[in-house]
């Protein structure tokens, strides 16, 4: 049986109707999460440097976007559960440059920086309000990692009914086989997938 064979028997895998606005959010794209000393490798910092001219083509379009980033407070008294799994997410506080978006994508005036201290950038955040504030019903997702906070930050836009599409060369993550699988499996239950010379067709 082929791959995709049983995904196809059972109706997975269709395609999400374009919405009336989307936001690009851009998912941990911090430096912590390019640097492979810390949370980065793989794919991470080429994604970010692909991301450079989705980012751009939003910002023409006018459309809102969103950058998130892990800050955990400087006693750490708001590190949850998350933490004992991967006890050095604790290091990415205010004070620590590796928490903060890298220089190629940085935010400019009007772009909301959302600070999170779980994997997705709708939990527990007022990321939903903001964005039907903003009328917008779907969601373009780059950033990192794919397998991690990007998943879930698309499982949760589908959950809340936002149409979430993934920019597939603008995600990253720090091996190849989960950065695959993921998008597969993205793509077959939750979301639309593109590449970024595409990105224009979310317009």
């Amino acid at each position: 049986m082929a791959d995709t064979e049983i995904y196809e028997k059972q109706q997975l895998g269709g395609a999400l109707e374009k919405g009336n606005r989307t936001a690009l959010i851009v998912v941990d794209f911090v430096n912590g999460f390019i640097d492979p000393e810390i949370f980065g490798g793989g794919n991470c910092l080429e994604a970010a440097q692909t991301s450079i001219g989705v980012l751009s083509a939003f910002r023409k379009q006018d459309l809102p976007i969103v950058f998130t980033r892990i800050v955990y407070s400087e006693d750490g008294s708001d590190a949850g559960v998350w933490c004992e799994k991967a006890p050095r997410l604790r290091e990415l506080k205010e004070s620590n440059p590796a928490s903060h978006v890298i220089d190629i994508l940085r935010p400019i005036r009007g772009e909301y920086v959302l600070c999170k201290t779980q994997p997705s950038a709708f939990f527990d955040t007022n990321l939903g309000s903001v964005l039907r504030g903003k009328n917008v019903d779907a969601v373009a997702v780059i950033g990192a990692t794919t397998s991690g906070c990007v998943r879930a930050t698309v499982v949760d836009a589908v959950s809340g009914n936002f149409r979430p599409t993934v920019i597939s060369d603008c995600v990253g993550d720090r091996a190849q086989g989960p950065h695959e699988a993921n998008l597969f499996d993205m793509e077959q239950k939750y979301a639309n997938l593109i590449h970024s010379k595409d990105v224009h067709k979310l317009f």
